[in-house]
């Protein structure tokens, strides 16, 4: 009998098999991934910042982000959510997107991540991973144009990798594209800003 740990598209594939409504209540998102929730839904909250969305998403992305970011820094082992977010709903064919969009990409990763680093996969450095994201969340709240929430929704999405296959290596990448995300982010709200001064 095989008793492997699931890859991530294994799991992401699973999580898209369980929802057979129209409609995706995050609080049964939250249920059916029980201890393995942070870093899937890291992933599935990650990913629509990176590919094209309706408006408005990345702002439902963040706040949640941030909920499951701020408990993975307290050191939580299952995830809470407030009853009227985890009642919260979107279309099943936007997991449908996320999920094959993302999968042939995470496939490919998968080939060369394995279980590694210990010490940027234990529970210290969760906490530190769950600050961070807390951070990329209200990132990810802020109107900023021009692909402004790809680089935070990336190293976010970095992290959920990092995370489900406990790589401590590509944790560790994740803080660098949080570094370069923040740079990035910085730069273009600078610019932005001494375009409407030039302006007005």
């Amino acid at each position: 009998m095989d008793h492997r740990t699931p890859r991530t598209s294994e799991l992401l594939a699973a999580v898209l098999a369980s929802q057979e409504g129209d409609k995706v209540a995050i609080g049964d998102l939250v249920n059916a991934l029980r201890n393995r929730a942070f870093g899937i839904l890291f992933l599935i909250f990650g990913i629509p910042n990176c590919i094209p969305m309706p408006p408005g998403v990345p702002v439902i992305c963040g706040i949640v982000l941030g909920l499951i970011g701020l408990q993975m820094a307290m050191g939580r082992q299952e995830l809470w959510l407030p009853e009227r977010l985890a009642r919260q709903t979107f279309s099943r064919s936007m997991l449908d997107a996320i999920v094959t969009k993302s999968r042939p990409y995470i496939e490919k990763f998968e080939r060369f991540s394995r279980p590694r680093m210990e010490q940027f996969a234990g529970p210290i450095a969760r906490r530190v991973v769950g600050a961070t994201v807390v951070l990329l969340g209200f990132i990810l709240l802020l109107p900023i144009p021009f692909l402004g929430n790809l680089p935070p929704g990336f190293a976010v999405c970095i992290f959920g990798l990092g995370l489900v296959e406990r790589d401590g290596g590509v944790i560790l990448a994740g803080f660098f594209a949080t570094v370069l995300g923040l740079l990035i982010t910085a730069a273009m709200s600078w610019a932005i800003w001494q375009g409407a001064v030039a302006i007005f």
